[in-house]
């Protein structure tokens, strides 16, 4: 018990440099514990975030950029498809569910995506496995009615049911590009915690008709997002599109698309987790200056413990559990770090994406994160710590002139 004392004791002795210490610990420990599990959650839901969907169906180009465009809707459309596209989609029986959706226009900065009522729950065939009203209505076909995105309705001010709008021109809001068409909000979405909430939905016509837009373009659509009857399907469908044709794009699987980008992008990652650990490591350097800058003012103490009856053992497992201690605070503190910045970092990411983080995710790195911080600060303490169990007795016993 006096040991964890005399521990105690030093730290509150020297508590501006110690508070110093551990800030910048957990500074380190809080950016490490983000880098990691930012990276591993983002990437599990964005390859779970489909809205629903299993594929989709596009002009031909990328993959990639056909899913950003639709799914999550992000991303220029990589052009646009006929009519009997879909209708010819949506007829094979190996297809579960096929909704057509028409992208161009914004409030706000929002997308405003044009589809059929079938998207909702319960609104048609497959509709069961659509997207639910919360609040209000679906709209119907071929009127000049919306329903908002529960992100969209928490986001833009005085938009509710029952209110209007008029949509804008082009995916980025350009005040100058205003339509002059006006739509009336009939219902609210059920949360999703996917892109779905951050969008505009109204009948597919809304968007094809809109002044402005070219009549040649009319009859054609953005892409349809399908549901597959299986996996094999889309296997199938894939071979058919992609590697037999030459026009459409065949998206599929979702997920495995959406990997494609986190691997394109993998280098990111690893730079920022060389930064992280490269701050961690910076960190556990103050603890060496911290603690290795004091021993001289200690030199006294030590010697006083030491004709005292301390053996040298003690004075070395002394400064030890001094910085170990240091250490496992400074980890420990770090999840409050941890908090802030991913809290700040999943507003971001909804706001930009749709797509929701959880601050209750649970990872590995929560647990040894605390612990490498530790086992650094104990290395980190040995060379002070050889010092102090090298001290001389007599020479530091001296009256001070």
């Amino acid at each position: 018990m006096n040991f964890f004392k005399l521990v105690f004791k030093s730290l509150m002795q020297h508590r501006l440099s110690t508070v110093v210490t551990v800030l910048s610990l957990s500074l380190a420990s809080g950016l490490m514990l983000t880098v990691w599990i930012l990276q591993v959650q983002s990437r599990q839901v964005f390859a779970e975030s489909n809205s629903g969907f299993d594929a989709v169906l596009g002009a031909r180009g990328s993959s990639l950029q056909l899913v950003l465009n639709s799914v999550f809707h992000m991303e220029q459309s990589p052009g646009n498809i006929d009519w009997q596209d879909y209708l010819d989609i949506s007829a094979d029986p190996r297809i579960k569910r096929a909704i057509p959706i028409a992208v161009g226009d914004n409030l706000y900065g929002y997308r405003i995506v044009g589809t059929t009522t079938n998207i909702f729950r319960n609104a048609g065939p497959g509709g069961e496995k659509g997207f639910e009203v919360e609040k209000g209505r679906a709209f119907q076909p071929n009127r000049r009615e919306a329903v908002l995105g529960s992100f969209v309705a928490s986001q833009v001010r005085g938009l509710g049911v029952g209110s209007t709008f008029q949509p804008y021109h082009g995916l980025r809001f350009d005040e100058n590009e205003k339509h002059e068409e006006q739509y009336v909000v009939t219902g609210i979405l059920k949360p999703t915690n996917s892109p779905a909430d951050r969008a505009v939905w109204i009948p597919l016509e809304g968007v094809q008709n809109m002044e402005g837009h070219a009549a040649a373009e009319r009859d054609r659509i953005s892409a349809v997002l399908l549901n597959l009857h299986s996996p094999a399907v889309g296997q199938m469908l894939n071979i058919q599109y992609n590697r037999q044709g030459n026009r459409l794009t065949f998206a599929f699987p979702i997920a495995a698309i959406v990997a494609d980008l986190f691997n394109k992008v993998s280098w990111l990652d690893r730079l920022l987790q060389g930064i992280a650990m490269l701050v961690g490591l910076v960190a556990t350097a103050s603890v060496l200056a911290s603690v290795y800058n004091s021993m001289n003012e200690r030199r006294r103490d030590i010697a006083i413990m030491r004709a005292l009856g301390a053996r040298k053992s003690t004075i070395f497992g002394l400064i030890l559990w001094e910085c170990g201690l240091i250490g496992l605070i400074g980890g420990l503190l770090g999840f409050a770090v941890y908090f802030g910045l991913m809290a700040t970092g999943a507003a971001i990411l909804r706001e930009k994406t749709g797509i929701v983080l959880s601050l209750g995710y649970l990872h590995i790195s929560m647990f040894w994160t605390p612990f490498l911080m530790t086992v650094a600060s104990l290395c980190a303490g040995l060379l002070p710590a050889f010092k102090a169990y090298r001290s001389p007795v007599a020479e530091n016993l001296l009256p001070i002139a």
